[in-house]
């Protein structure tokens, strides 16, 4: 079952808060804050709101400052906002939707205007979703696809960045796949690429871990908070697995299968370093792992 919109509530006046949240409680899951920081701190949570509800006048941050606020950050700025206030002319409404609000409804408000237009912005906001989401997938294999990639690391790195915590990043090639292709067809290759992608989605399962195509025959394995024993624990398991598919692969040079190279790095993300730094260290294990006869597994730790 899908789990209900998350909505956003912020109004310094609590009666105003509690008329809003039973309005809209029963379909959707209503969090609230009285106050500009707490709803910063609600928005910037793992799990941000869908849509947000906004007072204009508020003590300290008033209104406009918080949705420039959301707007600015990178993680909130597609996050919907409708103005609910008591500032009724033309002049606070045109500034409300030039700096990015997508709705401004004026108190005392009617119910039913606010539960359907509320519903509306949600309908866009689940097709955004849709979009967003065939947009971070491979197209051959379906898994995750190096945009999606590159926005997990992103993200991963900030939050261990906060937390002190560490980083483990594989990068695996197919081995010898150029031949498999030249000799068995692409058909074949594309197929064998999938069977490899079965592999990662069933090894690779926890909610913060990632698997995705990196591009060609290469994928990536991104596992946070893991430290360099266990990521080679885990790919390893990936690596046997695919060789124990058995498929044929008679031009090989690391043996009769169709077998995988891997690459990893674990590291302590700084201030001074980049995801691309543990993109480009994982890659050089991978090389020397290939440059050392294929179907192994090279790993620095940097912790």
């Amino acid at each position: 079952m899908n789990e209900k919109p998350k909505i956003l509530i912020v109004d310094d006046d609590r009666l105003n808060l509690n008329v809003l949240a039973d309005l809209l409680r029963m379909d959707y899951k209503v969090i609230l804050a009285k106050n500009a920081n707490q709803a910063l701190d609600r928005i910037n949570a793992e799990f941000p709101p869908d849509l947000v509800l906004l007072d204009v006048v508020m003590p300290e941050m008033d209104g406009y400052t918080l949705l420039h606020k959301i707007k600015e950050q990178e993680s909130s700025r597609n996050i919907p906002v409708i103005f609910i206030t008591a500032l009724d002319s033309k002049q606070n409404e045109a500034r409300g939707l030039e700096m990015g609000a997508v709705d401004y409804i004026r108190k005392p408000f009617h119910p039913s205007i606010v539960k359907a237009r509320v519903k509306n912005h949600l309908t866009i906001v689940r097709q955004r979703k849709l979009l967003e989401g065939l947009a971070n997938l491979d197209g051959l294999t379906e898994m995750p696809n190096r945009r999606s990639f590159e926005i997990a690391v992103e993200k991963e790195w900030r939050r261990c960045l906060r937390s002190g915590g560490i980083i483990s990043l594989a990068i695996l090639d197919v081995d010898c796949f150029k031949q498999f292709n030249d000799n068995y067809g692409h058909t074949a290759g594309d197929d064998a690429l999938k069977k490899v992608a079965s592999v990662l989605d069933r090894e690779i399962l926890r909610p913060a871990d990632l698997a995705a195509r990196f591009g060609g025959e290469e994928f990536v394995i991104l596992l946070p908070e893991t430290d360099a024993e266990g990521a080679k624990f885990k790919v390893e398991m990936v690596r046997s697995k695919v060789e124990a598919l058995q498929v044929v692969h008679g031009f090989s040079s690391a043996g009769q299968f169709l077998t995988v190279s891997i690459g990893g790095v674990t590291v302590f993300p700084s201030m001074s370093s980049k995801p691309l730094d543990m993109t480009v260290g994982a890659d050089s294990m991978l090389y020397e792992a290939k440059r050392r006869g294929r179907n192994m597994i090279l790993w620095t730790d940097l912790t």
